[in-house]
């Protein structure tokens, strides 16, 4: 299954992959409003996840997502380079995005994600659950034990922040920190590599 999938990533152009991406964040999103109108008793019940006015958004969302940022950072520069490769993927959707879309495309897939796995998911099932269905989901990971743990942990670190704030827009704005400064490492090292 993992050749499978890696032999048809590897027939698709960066923009088709981009694509590819960003079709499978709108499939999360209709998932999560369909799963939203049995497990919600209302529309302000769901509205409620989103307190867009709280601090903790930029005092513990953004501080947790540098946070994880600057720790990767230190883990790739300690540890071998096939223990964190996901095949090139990552940095086939970053390197080829336009500063707009770098900011776009981690926004989209930071707030799907966390509008299902910590919004619907966790919320009704709890944190253990959240986060295990999130590391599975990212099935590129699961067969490398070091992506898989570091995905494992990051989820739940990601799930411990939302339940410790209760807002949803606490861990988006971490998810995005984290999506897009790790994707404008990996744009700018392209550029680099490029101009050599």
């Amino acid at each position: 299954m993992k050749n499978k999938q890696a032999e048809i990533i590897k027939t698709l152009t960066d923009k088709e992959l981009v694509f590819h991406l960003l079709l499978t964040q709108f499939i999360l999103v209709v998932l999560s409003f369909l799963l939203g109108i049995f497990l919600f008793e209302d529309w302000a019940e769901f509205k409620s996840l989103f307190i867009l006015d709280d601090k903790r958004i930029w005092t513990i969302g953004l501080p947790a997502g540098l946070l994880v940022v600057a720790l990767d950072i230190f883990l790739m520069k300690v540890i071998p380079k096939h223990l964190y490769d996901d095949g090139g993927i990552n940095e086939r959707v970053f390197k080829c995005l336009s500063i707009p879309m770098l900011i776009l495309v981690p926004l989209v897939i930071a707030f799907c994600e966390e509008l299902l796995f910590r919004g619907v998911i966790q919320t009704h099932t709890g944190l253990a659950w959240a986060s295990i269905i999130f590391a599975m989901v990212h099935y590129r990971y699961l067969f490398k034990w070091y992506l898989l743990v570091n995905m494992v942990v990051l989820s739940f670190f990601i799930g411990f922040i939302y339940s410790s704030t209760g807002n949803l827009m606490v861990s988006i704005m971490m998810h995005f920190i984290i999506d897009f400064l790790l994707g404008l490492i990996i744009r700018y090292r392209h550029l680099y590599q490029s101009s050599l």
